[in-house]
């Protein structure tokens, strides 16, 4: 599954080149800051599998107006480099892998 370029951002990560996406939009849940914000990465040059990564943020754009702190590249270079020492393989075809770090997230009830 390749990322939309539309709307993905370039990042270099230890000499790799990668792009990283956030949904502008959050999905119904996310809206309703009962599941955390994720974004989705890939290798610039050769995608394959892709990274999608869980925050333990809700949606910057939820619509209860929960403070979330913006992803920033930072976070994303840091899920990048956790994700590669936990397997996964950026330039090899294969379903997504999932990265969570949503550990402290509390849903909006």
């Amino acid at each position: 599954m390749a990322l939309v370029r539309k709307g993905s951002r370039r990042i270099v990560v230890d000499g790799t080149a990668y792009r990283w996406r956030l949904r502008g939009r959050p999905t119904y849940i996310q809206g309703l800051a009962w599941s955390p914000c994720t974004f989705a990465v890939e290798h610039a040059d050769t995608p394959g599998m892709t990274l999608v990564a869980t925050t333990d943020q809700p949606h910057p754009s939820n619509w209860i107006g929960h403070e979330a702190e913006p992803v920033l590249p930072s976070r994303v270079a840091a899920a990048v480099r956790v994700a590669l020492r936990q397997g996964w393989t950026p330039t090899v075809p294969g379903s997504a892998f999932h990265l969570d770090q949503s550990a402290g997230f509390t849903a909006s009830l």
